[in-house]
């Protein structure tokens, strides 16, 4: 197998290149965990203090269903609001998420990431420029080019910690 971010041929270079980060970033994911039974997937280290697998993918999630209707630029549905907010609890940890299982899981990654399919079909080089504002209060400002970017970084930063609740769990 040959690894490259080169795009989908109906998408613009760029975007298809970003698109590829993404996509590929997701695939992995679901390597990573694709054998992962439900009490793996709740469990949350040696001492209960980590966020689980389960929580970490709903938590990537989260982020990137904002980013996709950042870029679509339209506000996020409520039905998506209730599915996947709050982004964090009043700990201001990640919410604890229990019993969702790892199919479940993986079909709201791939329902998102055909989502995102649609959307950079349409995208320009070009629209990558547009400035978007992010955060808690949206008192952040990043162009959609940065946010999909972010989109693929984020998961696979996540997925570092998937790794090692993974290692913790076999141990």
């Amino acid at each position: 197998m040959i690894y490259d971010l080169k795009g989908e041929a109906t998408m613009q270079p760029i975007v298809g290149m970003l698109y590829s980060a993404v996509k590929e970033n997701y695939e992995r994911l679901q390597l990573i965990t694709k054998d992962m039974s439900q009490q793996e997937m709740d469990y949350q280290g040696p001492k209960d203090n980590y966020n689980s697998t389960a929580q970490l993918i709903n938590h990537i999630l989260c982020v990137d269903i904002h980013w996709v209707y950042r870029i679509k630029d339209e506000p996020l549905p409520v039905s998506l609001k209730a599915q996947y907010e709050p982004m964090l609890d009043a700990n201001n940890r990640l919410p604890m998420v229990k019993d969702k299982s790892w199919g479940t899981l993986v079909s709201e990654c791939q329902s998102l990431l055909v989502m995102f399919n649609h959307i950079c079909l349409t995208l320009t080089d070009a629209g990558l420029d547009k400035v978007v504002q992010f955060g808690f209060n949206n008192e952040k400002q990043a162009t959609i080019r940065w946010g999909i970017w972010h989109m693929a970084d984020h998961n696979r930063y996540h997925q570092a910690h998937i790794n090692q609740l993974r290692k913790w769990y076999k141990e």
